[in-house]
């Protein structure tokens, strides 16, 4: 069938409105017509080839839609559900088995590479084969054949453009203070970057009963937002010693835990200094593969800190998606405090709203 999508075709370059052919779903795959779609800043650093998914692509992992067509080994969705599409996993490794999916032995493949597991892609442009399948999905389309392990069934009567972006985003930072750090009411955490992400995990560590939670950015809308979100203190690190403000507020103690979005080694190095003893910092911002950091070893010895990378937010999609809806529900994860859509054609303008950071997570309506 034809389908409009938006086409990388070079880094740095505006994607292309085109119409593309979609193949017929495969035997474990969906046809979704897409509802609405996340803009996230994994598709501007694949976009920019910072991860090398072949282009020409058709990118987007936060879609939203209604099932159309089912493969004949799909059970889990039938035509008419509601779904939400998150990232793809193969589903008998040891880690997908034990429940982290989000570290399955085939997940670049699965979700980087612009095709399926047997190479085929499900897109063409009439004389040759474009990229598809980005995380399971390559949602910057009207329709998509799906990974059936990427879909997630929601409740038909839920307003799908505004759930798209729990499919990466928001599940990444709600996940990372949820499921990862398992962040204990009473406790004390830091997110430096308040994007999507960063905004997703204020919102997770004020519902489970974080009583300081501080913002980190250089934007100061980003920061009042925050503080609307949960945070209890906001700290512009343009204008303000980040260290000095941290140890007035907890008292010189540190913090419980320090969770980095941003992926710039300068950051992650200052999240794990300000560590109260027995603190944990962690990274769910994307460097550029070869980044590294140095981290103060001596005095820092006798904290018992911890350091660890998360993707995904540790989560199970399919489990933890309709968690995040439960606490929307209850007033308790704001997300749509932090969309505003935009016409699938504005795409550019969605993407340069983000970079700019003048919209937290811009969503794209079909």
């Amino acid at each position: 069938m034809k389908v409009t999508a938006a086409l990388a075709t070079a880094p740095k370059v505006p994607f292309e409105i085109v119409q593309l052919s979609l193949d017929e779903p495969r035997p474990d795959e969906v046809r979704v017509k897409l509802v609405a779609t996340g803009v996230c800043h994994t598709d501007a650093i694949v976009r920019d080839q910072v991860y090398p998914t072949p282009l020409p692509a058709v990118l987007g992992h936060e879609g939203a839609g209604v099932v159309e067509a089912v493969g004949s080994l799909v059970t889990s969705v039938a035509v008419g559900d509601s779904v939400v599409l998150s990232a793809s996993s193969c589903g008998i490794c040891g880690q997908c088995l034990t429940g982290r999916p989000a570290y399955c032995s085939e997940f670049f493949g699965r979700n980087f590479s612009g095709t399926r597991p047997d190479g085929s892609t499900a897109l063409n442009d009439g004389n040759s084969a474009v990229s598809s399948h980005f995380f399971g999905q390559s949602s910057f389309a009207t329709h998509v054949n799906v990974a059936v392990r990427s879909v997630v069934k929601v409740d038909g009567n839920l307003p799908l453009e505004l759930l798209g972006p729990l499919g990466c985003g928001l599940q990444t930072g709600a996940g990372a203070v949820i499921n990862s750090l398992d962040v204990c009411p009473g406790s004390s955490i830091v997110v430096f970057g308040t994007g999507a992400v960063g905004c997703a995990a204020l919102m997770a560590a004020a519902a489970v009963g974080a009583t300081t939670i501080v913002a980190v950015d250089i934007v100061e809308s980003r920061l009042a937002t925050a503080k609307e979100l949960g945070a209890t203190h906001a700290i512009n690190s343009r204008s303000t010693d980040v260290a000095a403000e941290i140890a007035q507020i907890t008292g010189e103690r540190g913090v419980d835990y320090a969770l980095d979005t941003t992926g710039i080694p300068a950051v992650l190095r200052q999240a794990a200094d300000i560590l109260g003893t027995g603190g944990t910092v962690a990274l769910v911002g994307a460097p550029a593969p070869g980044t590294e950091v140095s981290f103060e070893i001596g005095s820092s010895l006798l904290k018992g800190w911890h350091f660890r990378t998360i993707i995904e937010g540790d989560s199970v999609p399919q489990v933890f998606i309709p968690q995040l809806i439960r606490l929307w529900q209850q007033g308790k994860f704001p997300l749509e405090k932090l969309t505003k859509t935009f016409a699938f054609a504005d795409i550019n303008d969605a993407f340069d709203a983000s970079e700019s950071g003048e919209v937290i997570k811009p969503v794209l309506v079909f």
